[in-house]
C-alpha cells in the first residue's frame, strides 16, 4: 500500500522554487570545495593527495611489505577502487605508476616490477602485467599508524575505515613535492633533499623565531629526481621560499665521464682527436621527456635553426647519455650550449606555488618558514597522541600485571577456587579485592602460561611500566621535552637520508649562472658569400661565392634582373616595397641559384599592388634618405627599419595615388641632397635640412605644379654630382659646378645640367 502511495505523487511536488543563479552558484561551490580538499591539493602533514593515501593504505592492507613478495598492480587498483577511492582504474593506476618512477618522484613510496614507464616519456604497462610493493619510505610516512596517532574516518560507503592522514616523520610533503590544478588555484611544489628539510626544521624547533635568511642557510632549494642545475640566484630562490610563489630555471647538466681532462669533464666535453670534439649530457631538467627532447633538437637540425650543430644521439642506457655533435671543430662549445639552452628543453622554468591544506583542511600559500611550522605543530600533535595511546595501554598492562602478582602469590588458593567453585569469578574479585578484567585474565590463563608466573619478572615488568608511565606523563606535560623527542627523532631519519648515502645524497646542484656567451642566431649561421638576384616579377635566389653582377643571368620567359648584389649568408636583405612598407630577409634563408629562385611573395607578406623598389644589405647604425612621389620625403636610420614578422614594418605614410619613388643609401661623407622631379626640375640643398624620422611622411624635397617627384639621392658638394649616362658602358657623368643649382629645402628648382640622363634618374 505504501508503494502504491509512493507511486502516486505528483513527481512535481520535489520541485524547489529558486533563483537559477543562486542554485547554480551554490552546487558549483560544493564541486570545488570538493576538488580542492579532496582530489588537488595535499596536506601539508603528509604531503599527499587523497587517492596517494589510500593507494599506499590498500597497499599495507595487502601486506606488501618492503620484505614480502610483490602483488600485480590490477590487485592493487582493484582493492583502492573497490573499497577506498570510487573513480576511474586508469586514474588509480597511473597515481600508482608514478609513486614507483624514480625519475618523478624523489623518493619512491612504491617499489615496481616490471613496465612502469621510462624518462622517453613512454606509458606504463597495464596493471595485468606489472607488480608492486612499498618502500622503506613510505613505510616510514606511515609509521605509527597502530599507535593512536591520527583518526580513522569512514570510507565512502561506510564498510571500512581509512586513516585521515599518516603520521610517519617522513617530511614527504616537501620531499617528494607535489602538483595540482585544483577549480581557482593550483599548486606546484617541487621536491627536496630530506637531510636539508630536517636541518632547516631542526633550527625552527631549536629557534622558532628564526630568520628566514637562516633557514635558507641550510635549506638550499629544489633537489629533483633527474638531477640537473638550479641557475638561478640565491636571492631569487630565497625570495619564492618567503613568499610561497616564484619560479626556477633548470638546466640540463653537461657532463663527459670519459673525459681525460677534469675541466673538459664538468664542462661535458669530449675530445675526439683531430681536434674534434662533442658535449655530452648527463641529466636533463625535472619532467622534461628525454625522447621528446631529442625529437625537438633533431628538428631544429631539420629545419636549419641550429646550423652550429651536425648531430644528436641518444647513447643512453640505465644513465643518460645525449650527445651533441657540432657542425666543425671550430664551433665555441659555451656558444652550442647557450643555443641549446635558448632554442631547446635543455633550460626551462619550474613554476613555485606552496599551495597546500593546513589540519583544517583550508587552502593556503606558505612561506617556507610558515610551511615547516605548521609541519612541527602537526607532529608534535602526533606525538602527544602517541604518548597518551601509550599511556592508555600501560594502564590496561599494569592492571593486568597487578592482578598476575596476586594470583601469583595465591597461586593454590586461585587453583582450588577454580576447581571448586562454579562461579569462581565473583569470589576471587571479593577474596583478592580484583577487578573483573583482572580476573577475567587470570582464568583465561593457559596452564602452560602457570610456568611463567615469576614473582620477580612480574615485579620487574610492573616496574618498568610505570617508570615508563611517569616518563611520558613528564613527556606530555612539558613543551619542551616534546622538542626535545622530536628533536632526537628527526636526528635518527636523518642518518638514514643523509647526504653521504645513496638515496639521500643531493642530485640537482644550485648555482648561479656564471656569465654566458651573448646568444645570438645570426652568430649560429655559417659565414659565406653570396650573389643576391631579384628579377622584375620578384623570384629572388642566392648564389654560392659572389659572381659578377653583370653576368647574364637566367630568368623565366617576360621576367628580367631588377637587383643584384653582394651580400654574405650572416647579413640581413632589406626590401623597400612602393607602398612604404620595408621587409627582412635572412641571406642565408634564400633559396639557391641552380633554378629560377623562389617568388618574394612566399617570404614576406607584400601587397599584391606593391612593387620592390629597392633591395640592398643591412648596414648596422646606417641611414637611407626615403622619398616619395608626393615630393616629400626623410632620413631613416638602418636599424628602424629591421622587421622580425612576414608583414614588415610601415616606414613611409602616403595617400592614395602616391608612391615610394627612392631609397638611397646616405654615405657618411654625404652632405647635400639632390631631387629631380618628373618636370626635369632639379633641387640641390644640404643634408642639415633633412629630418631624420622612424615613420611619417617627412617634409617637403620639392615643389611641384605638375607631376611629382622622379628621384632623389645624396652626395658630397665638393666631389660634384653624379649620375648615370645610361646604355651599357655603365659610365657615370659627375658635375662639379653644381652652385647655381643649390637652394633651400622645397623650392621648385630650374633645368639640370646638360647632359642628365631622359630617365630622369640618377641611377638606372
Amino acid at each position: 500500500m505504501a508503494d502504491l502511495i509512493e507511486a502516486e505523487k505528483d513527481p512535481f511536488d520535489a520541485i524547489v522554487d529558486a533563483p537559477f543563479d543562486s542554485a547554480l552558484s551554490e552546487r558549483y561551490l560544493v564541486y570545488a570545495l570538493s576538488t580542492i580538499t579532496a582530489r588537488s591539493l595535499p596536506d601539508l602533514r603528509d604531503g599527499l593527495k587523497p587517492v596517494h593515501r589510500r593507494l599506499l593504505w590498500a597497499m599495507r592492507q595487502l601486506k606488501l611489505n618492503p620484505t614480502e613478495a610483490f602483488k600485480k598492480s590490477a590487485r592493487v587498483v582493484g582493492d583502492v577502487i573497490g573499497k577506498y577511492h570510487p573513480h576511474g582504474d586508469a586514474s588509480v593506476y597511473d597515481a600508482m605508476v608514478r609513486l614507483a618512477q624514480d625519475f618523478a618522484l624523489r623518493y619512491p613510496l612504491v617499489e615496481g616490477q616490471g613496465n612502469f614507464g621510462n624518462i622517453d616519456g613512454d606509458n606504463a604497462a597495464a596493471y595485468r602485467y606489472t607488480e608492486a610493493r612499498l618502500t622503506r619510505t613510505a613505510m616510514l610516512l606511515m609509521q605509527g599508524l597502530d599507535e593512536g596517532t591520527v583518526d580513522f574516518i569512514p570510507t565512502y560507503n561506510g564498510e571500512e575505515q581509512e586513516p585521515e592522514i599518516f603520521p610517519g616523520l617522513f617530511p614527504n610533503l616537501l620531499a617528494n613535492g607535489s602538483s595540482g590544478i585544483a577549480v581557482g588555484m593550483a599548486t606546484n611544489i617541487p621536491s627536496h633533499n630530506v637531510a636539508e628539510v630536517i636541518d632547516a626544521t631542526l633550527e625552527l624547533v631549536d629557534n622558532p623565531h628564526a630568520e628566514h635568511a637562516r633557514l635558507m642557510e641550510l635549506f638550499h632549494g629544489p633537489d629533483f629526481a633527474t638531477g640537473g642545475l638550479v641557475v638561478d640566484s640565491a636571492e631569487t630562490i630565497a625570495a619564492a621560499y618567503e613568499t610561497g610563489r616564484g619560479s626556477f630555471r633548470m638546466r640540463a647538466r653537461f657532463h663527459a665521464a670519459e673525459a681525460k681532462e677534469e675541466a673538459d669533464r664538468q664542462a661535458g666535453i669530449e675530445r675526439l682527436g683531430g681536434g674534434q670534439w662533442q658535449l655530452v649530457v648527463s641529466e636533463i631538467p625535472y619532467q622534461v621527456a628525454k625522447g621528446k627532447l631529442i625529437e625537438q633538437v633533431a628538428q631544429l637540425i631539420a629545419d636549419k635553426k641550429l646550423p652550429i650543430l651536425e648531430d644528436v644521439r641518444d647513447e643512453s642506457d640505465e644513465n643518460i647519455r645525449i650527445v651533441f655533435v657540432p657542425r666543425s671543430r671550430n664551433v665555441d662549445p659555451e656558444l652550442l650550449k647557450e643555443s641549446l639552452y635558448k632554442l631547446t628543453d635543455l633550460e626551462t622554468r619550474f613554476g613555485l606555488n606552496l599551495n597546500v591544506l593546513d589540519a583544517q583542511r583550508v587552502p593556503m600559500v606558505m612561506g617556507l618558514k610558515e610551511l615547516l611550522q605548521h609541519w612541527i605543530a602537526s607532529q608534535i600533535d602526533i606525538l602527544q597522541r602517541r604518548s597518551r595511546h601509550r599511556l592508555d595501554q600501560i594502564a590496561k598492562r599494569l592492571e593486568l600485571v597487578e592482578g598476575y602478582i596476586v594470583a601469583y602469590l595465591n597461586l593454590d588458593r586461585v587453583i582450588e577456587i577454580i576447581r571448586t567453585e562454579d562461579e569462581p569469578k565473583p569470589i576471587m574479585m571479593e577474596e583478592f579485592s580484583l577487578t573483573d578484567r583482572q580476573v577475567e585474565a587470570i582464568l583465561n590463563m593457559r596452564l602452560r602460561s602457570l610456568r611463567k608466573l615469576e614473582e620477580m619478572e612480574l615485579r620487574q615488568e610492573r616496574d618498568d611500566l610505570i617508570k615508563e608511565q611517569e616518563e611520558l606523563e613528564k613527556l606530555l606535560g612539558s613543551p619542551a621535552r616534546q622538542r626535545t623527542r622530536l628533536r632526537r627523532d628527526l636526528e635518527a631519519l636523518r642518518k638514514e637520508y643523509g647526504p653521504d648515502t645513496k638515496l639521500g645524497a643531493r642530485r640537482t646542484t644550485i648555482a648561479e649562472a656564471a656569465p654566458t656567451v651573448e646568444f645570438n642566431p645570426d652568430a649560429m649561421i655559417e659565414k659565406a658569400p653570396i650573389t643576391i638576384i631579384l628579377s622584375q616579377r620578384g623570384w629572388i635566389r642566392g648564389a654560392s661565392g659572389h659572381l659578377p653582377l653583370d653576368q647574364d643571368w637566367k630568368f623565366k620567359e617576360g621576367d628580367g634582373p631588377a637587383f643584384a648584389l653582394h651580400a654574405q649568408t650572416t647579413d640581413k636583405l632589406l626590401l623597400a616595397a612602393d607602398d612604404g612598407r620595408f621587409y627582412t630577409l635572412g641571406c642565408d634563408k634564400l633559396p639557391g641559384a641552380r633554378g629560377f629562385g623562389e617568388p618574394v611573395r612566399t617570404m614576406i607578406d607584400i601587397d599584391s599592388e606593391a612593387q620592390v623598389v629597392t633591395a640592398l644589405v643591412y648596414k648596422p647604425k646606417g641611414q637611407l634618405l626615403l622619398a616619395a612621389t608626393s615630393g616629400k620625403g626623410f632620413a631613416a636610420e638602418t636599424d628602424e627599419l629591421l622587421a622580425e614578422t612576414r608583414k614588415g614594418r610601415q616606414v613611409v605614410n602616403l595617400k592614395a595615388g602616391q608612391k615610394v619613388a627612392a631609397v638611397r643609401e646616405i654615405a657618411a661623407e654625404h652632405d647635400h641632397v639632390a631631387v629631380v622631379g618628373d618636370n626635369r626640375k632639379l633641387v640641390v640643398f644640404h643634408l642639415e635640412e633633412l629630418p631624420i624620422l622612424g615613420r611619417g611622411q617627412g617634409v617637403t624635397l620639392q615643389r611641384y605644379r605638375d607631376g611629382g617627384l622622379s628621384d632623389a639621392t645624396t652626395f658630397k658638394l665638393d666631389d660634384g654630382l653624379s649620375w648615370a649616362m645610361g646604355g651599357e658602358s655603365g659610365r657615370t657623368r659627375t658635375e662639379t659646378d653644381i652652385w647655381q643649382w643649390k637652394v633651400a629645402r622645397g623650392a621648385a628648382g630650374r633645368l639640370p645640367p646638360t647632359g642628365f640622363p631622359k630617365s630622369n634618374r640618377f641611377q638606372n
